[in-house]
Formats: structure tokens, C-alpha cells, sequence
């Protein structure tokens, strides 16, 4: 795993149209879950395109990535973030720092889906 091709090639594409992608991972405390996600950076030409009504590939994107433990008991309502913490954070410049942070961090790319498929609150 050190090359982008490892991206399933939908998820390579969401990422590359600006779409935010999560994976559950072991959180490190009983009773709490913990999500890590990947957000791509919003360029000038992503808010043109989405004015115009289309969405903006870019395989030049920069990427934050967060790694983030919530209590179990609260995911479900408003107060998810209560007691929340931010376990990990990291920028990437584009995909191939994005694929160093993944094997840093000890993730698969293979583990990621869209949010809608995930329980991240966010």
C-alpha cells in the first residue's frame, strides 16, 4: 500500500470531486467510537462550478484528514461533539502525502466510505 491506486476508484473520484470520506476505527476507550475522515480542500474553482451548478473534478486537491473519538451514548442527538476529542489531525498537500498519512496512520484506503455509510455524526 503506498500508491494511489490502492483508492477504490469511486472513492478516488468522490475525493477528487471534493467529497469528504470517513472510516470507523477502534477507538481507544470503552463506550466511545471514533471515525477518521478525509476532506478535500475547496478551491475557487469549486465554488464557480458549484455556482454555475456542476461539480469540479481535481486530482491536484490538498486534504485534511481528522481523527476524531466521540461517547457512544451521545452520537445519536445534538451533543456529539460534548466531550469529544480530537485524537489526531494532519494536512496533505495532495494525493501522495494523503496516501503517506494513511500508511502513517496505519489505515487502508479501502476502509473508506462515503458518510451516509458511516454512524460519524458529523
Amino acid at each position: 500500500m503506498n500508491d494511489i491506486s490502492e483508492w477504490p476508484t469511486d472513492k478516488l473520484t468522490a475525493l477528487r470531486l471534493g467529497r469528504r470520506l470517513v472510516a470507523e476505527v477502534p477507538a481507544t476507550r470503552t463506550g466511545h467510537r471514533a471515525f477518521v475522515d478525509v476532506t478535500p480542500g475547496q478551491t475557487l474553482r469549486d465554488s464557480e462550478a458549484h455556482g454555475q451548478g456542476w461539480v469540479c473534478g481535481d486530482a491536484d486537491r490538498a486534504f485534511r484528514l481528522e481523527h476524531w473519538e466521540y461517547d457512544a451514548e451521545l452520537m445519536d442527538g445534538f451533543d456529539y461533539d460534548i466531550g469529544a476529542v480530537l485524537v489526531a489531525s494532519a494536512e496533505a498537500a495532495g494525493e501522495g502525502e494523503l496516501m503517506a498519512t494513511l500508511i502513517a496512520w496505519q489505515l487502508d484506503p479501502r476502509r473508506f466510505t462515503y458518510p451516509w455509510n458511516t454512524e460519524d455524526p458529523k
